[in-house]
């Protein structure tokens, strides 16, 4: 699969792949799995913040990110990733944000956190999800 995570040659506009991460940032805001997916590559994996493994839980292929993503809109109903900020770097960009929701047992959590992405093109190859945990 290293081929797979691999960007293609040729050049992307980084004003093309901010534009689209703007889209993926006003998708999680708007709570759209639809609007999210449209962003994500055919192959595509989301390493979740938390979870068993190192990179914490792992999803990969369209099904299990798409569940993932709803899983999340599911625990948070009210959750929003706040002034989100991008750079680009080549076929890998960085999303920071200010997350903030309430969980299904009324835990309120409003934490800073970023994506780190691998590219293909326009699409998101992988979304690998850090944030801070507050004690």
């Amino acid at each position: 699969m290293a081929s797979a995570m691999t960007a293609h040659a040729g050049s992307v506009d980084d004003g093309a792949v901010v534009k689209m991460l703007d889209e993926f940032a006003a998708a999680w805001n708007r709570h759209d799995v639809d609007g999210l997916m449209a962003c994500m590559a055919d192959y595509c994996v989301f390493e979740a913040t938390a979870g068993p493994d190192v990179a914490g839980t792992r999803h990969v292929g369209r099904e299990a990110v798409r569940k993932a993503y709803a899983a999340i809109f599911e625990t948070y109903k009210d959750g929003r990733w706040n002034n989100p900020r991008h750079f680009v770097a080549g076929n890998r960009a960085v999303s920071e944000w200010t997350f903030t929701g309430t969980t299904n047992a009324g835990a309120k959590v409003e934490v800073n956190g970023c994506d780190v992405f691998t590219l293909r093109g326009t699409k998101i190859v992988v979304k690998n999800s850090y944030r801070k945990q507050r004690s």
